[in-house]
């Protein structure tokens, strides 16, 4: 059975009113109030209630829309799932939006909430929310389907995973799979241990258990070893079962991904920690898309980065993703790019940081797209010639120096001015040292590296690079609600996540576009 539309008043009825007056500082509770039809449009509906099919016999349909305001505030409020089903009963600011004004019981449970998130998820319709408060305000006036001036950052977004070192990531996954195999056989897991003749993963704490001075070299390889022997002694337990199961052998195929990445065996056949740690090393056990990286040489991060795109005049955030810590920034862009098709924009001026420079975005960029970032700086010796100080001429494909001598040039090469021309140059002892010439390197991206360089050194171009803040501004706005930690575990959550952010900000933006400045939504 298909949920019904949901159709609320649209005008305010004298008790909405009272309490409208009453909210003070939550203004985008009065706000969605005030945009919740047009939000959740007929055909907007149609889309959610497609997905929103309740599947419990006996139970009356739950309109999408509901659900979706709901999930909505829970990322303005930071509720979880059990405080947005109580706010439902005793918040009257959520009874506003949700139209249960003094309503006695939840429009729906906890239960249906949930399986709302996940169906959001599974259909990618978080991504449509995104892109029907664009739609509102493209309907508005404040936005339209046009080529974009926008900026693209990232920050970092810790994990929710707990990272765990070597001995207790093996510990942990087999502790796992010992637990299903308990649990299918009606038993505990300490009982389960003690069958299988590994009452090591009993304990609570696998290094208390094991209980070595951690600073001895030789006890730290002995438990290792004990570890994949423990290993070994469990796969045959999972793999024995019939069938075995789906659940405990994915828990053992992680062990044997922990195993593989970090352990070898010495030259006497022993195994031991890896000397280096593995290029996309696994970190956590219960979010296997966590990984050690950097925002910056100094910045280290256990988790995700967030990436955002926001309009530079709208102030909008079209389009949002996340990656592993460990992947660079420029990997983000595909899928930026897939968004923003999917809402048939496009791009005409793009303000990134050096980290997107390699991007596909940059590097396979229509003529029509004009990249704005600061250039890398040109290292050079001090008190010689820069290579800012040679002529470049790309029609020509030549490079000239101070002393007008021209040579040919080929991207990605170097281009080498003979040693017996340099030795007669008048400016020798300005350019090179060198009794074999001067040399210059020639990047694959010169051309488009001395354009960055050529725009930076005009007002215009640095009041350009300005600009990007904005997109900063964006970014801390959004961890101000989301915060610095992820809320959920896998990335496909953390990208729901986000991009539910997104529409808070963009409706904070759509707000004060509406209204003025004093009313509009804090």
């Amino acid at each position: 059975m298909r949920p019904k539309y949901w159709e609320p008043p649209i005008e305010l009825s004298p008790t909405e009113a009272l309490v409208v007056k009453r909210i003070k500082r939550a203004k985008l509770f009065v706000f969605l109030r005030q945009i919740r039809h047009e939000l959740f449009d007929v055909t907007f509906q149609e889309e959610l209630n497609r997905i929103f099919l309740d599947s419990e016999v006996g139970q009356p349909p739950v309109p999408g829309a509901q659900i979706a305001l709901t999930i909505l505030l829970q990322a303005y409020t930071g509720a979880s799932d059990d405080e947005a089903i109580e706010a439902l009963v005793m918040d009257r600011r959520w009874q506003l939006v949700l139209n249960c004004l003094d309503c006695e019981q939840a429009p729906f449970s906890k239960a249906t909430l949930v399986r709302g998130r996940q169906r959001l998820i599974k259909h990618r319709l978080d991504r449509r929310l995104v892109e029907r408060t664009v739609e509102l305000a493209s309907q508005r006036g404040g936005f339209g389907p046009r080529q974009l001036r926008a900026a693209l950052d990232s920050s970092p977004l810790w994990g929710a995973g707990r990272v765990e070192d070597t001995y207790n990531l093996l510990g942990h996954a087999m502790r796992k799979a010992v637990g299903v195999v308990a649990a299918q056989q009606g038993g505990e897991l300490s009982q389960m241990s003690e069958t299988m003749g590994v009452s090591l993963l009993r304990q609570s704490s696998l290094k208390a258990g094991l209980d070595i001075n951690w600073d001895d070299p030789e006890a730290r390889c002995d438990a290792l070893v004990l570890l994949v022997n423990l290993l070994e002694t469990v796969t045959k337990w999972v793999e024995q079962g019939t069938p075995p199961s789906p659940v405990a052998q994915a828990a053992l195929d992680t062990a044997q991904q922990i195993k593989t990445q970090d352990i070898e065996l010495s030259d006497t056949g022993r195994p031991q920690l890896k000397q280096k740690v593995a290029r996309n090393r696994r970190i956590s056990i219960e979010d296997p898309h966590m990984r050690h990286g950097r925002k910056s040489r100094r910045q280290r991060v256990d988790g995700y980065k967030r990436h955002v795109l926001r309009d530079l005049d709208s102030g909008l955030i079209p389009c949002v993703g996340v990656t592993p810590a460990n992947v660079p920034e420029a990997w983000i862009t595909d899928a930026i790019q897939v968004d923003l098709k999917s809402q048939q924009l496009s791009l005409r001026e793009l303000s990134i940081d050096r980290a997107y420079l390699t991007s596909k975005l940059v590097r396979q960029r229509d003529q029509s797209l004009t990249i704005y970032c600061k250039a890398w700086p040109v290292r050079h010796r001090q008190g010689l010639f820069p290579k800012t100080a040679f002529t470049l001429d790309w029609e020509a494909q030549t490079l000239c120096c101070p002393n007008q001598v021209t040579l040919p040039l080929r991207p990605g090469h170097t281009v080498r001015f003979p040693s017996e021309i340099c030795a007669k140059c008048p400016l020798q002892a300005q350019c090179t040292t060198s009794d074999n010439g001067r040399s210059v390197s020639i990047h694959p991206d010169e051309s488009f590296f001395q354009e960055l360089r050529e725009r930076q050194s005009t007002p215009q171009g640095r009041a350009k690079l300005r600009e990007r803040v904005r997109v900063e501004h964006a970014l801390a706005h959004i961890g101000a609600w989301q915060g610095d930690r992820a809320r959920y575990r896998t990335l496909r959550k953390n990208l729901f996540d986000l991009r539910r952010m997104a529409v808070i900000h963009n409706l904070h933006i759509f707000a004060r576009m509406l209204q003025p400045p004093s009313t509009a939504a804090n």
